[in-house]
């Protein structure tokens, strides 16, 4: 089932929307892996989502029966304030202007104030092994960095096509310095035609493969190249089956 629900972020002194998606027929007592997930509207139905077109995380679920918990944020949709909240560092981009960057204080909220939330409401496992983050595009770079720095909180770090261009300097220093659980996984992945340019595609495939190579025999990485796809929730869409197996959604939650 899904449901919407109301919550105060106090970091911005404002109420923002949580889409959850809650299994159905759980079993008596039974309990549940959680992912924490940025751009909630986008994750269950077309008529929420940004484009018209959204993940179908609710369909793929429950034909699998997964006992997993899905706690999407909903982002500020007001002018450049997404990418504020959604980015753990400042920058500057020729079309976007100066972003304010607010992403470390909103991950310490997920983790600091959602968390217990969720835990003290819902049947959740709460441990690291059983707890996820993901995101795409910014959201994406929210996953990554979130993994990256609280991987005592987060065992598993969902980054498709993350936000790289003007912060990679930063992210690389975070990374450099943070101490991360050797069991942490990180599913990171791009699309071929993301990029307009082929210029801008090799960078972007440098910057990527610069994050593997740091995060290699620290955790654990499954690194994609999706040809054909673009930067769009239908081809984000189209990789769940992959992170679903690959980071273990298809196994029993470790109790």
């Amino acid at each position: 089932m899904l449901k919407k629900e109301k919550i105060n972020i106090s970091i911005y002194k404002t109420k923002r929307t949580l889409h959850i998606y809650l299994p159905d027929n759980l079993k008596k007592g039974q309990r549940c892996q959680v992912i924490y997930m940025f751009d909630g509207h986008n994750l269950f139905l077309d008529e929420d989502a940004t484009y018209g077109k959204c993940w179908g995380l609710k369909d793929y679920f429950d034909k699998r029966h997964a006992p997993v918990i899905i706690v999407g944020i909903e982002c500020n949709h007001e002018g450049n304030q997404r990418l504020c909240e959604f980015s753990p560092y400042d920058f500057s981009d020729p079309e976007w202007g100066d972003i304010k960057a607010s992403g470390k204080e909103l991950t310490k909220w997920i983790v600091e104030e959602l968390k217990p939330y969720i835990d003290r409401k819902y049947p959740t496992l709460k441990d690291r092994k059983n707890t996820s983050i993901g995101g795409s595009s910014m959201g994406g770079l929210m996953a990554l960095y979130a993994g990256i720095t609280y991987s005592e909180v987060f065992g598993r770090a969902l980054c498709l096509s993350p936000y790289t261009y003007h912060v990679i300097n930063d992210l690389l220093a975070d990374l450099k310095k943070a101490s991360i659980n050797n069991d942490t996984m990180f599913y990171i992945s791009y699309g071929s035609r993301e990029c307009a340019k082929a210029n801008a595609m090799f960078h972007y495939t440098e910057q990527l493969l610069k994050i593997q190579r740091a995060i290699n025999n620290r955790a654990i990485v499954f690194m994609h190249l999706f040809l054909g796809h673009y930067h769009t929730e239908s081809d984000w869409a189209k990789e769940t089956r992959i992170w679903f197996k690959e980071l273990g959604f298809n196994r029993k939650a470790h109790n």
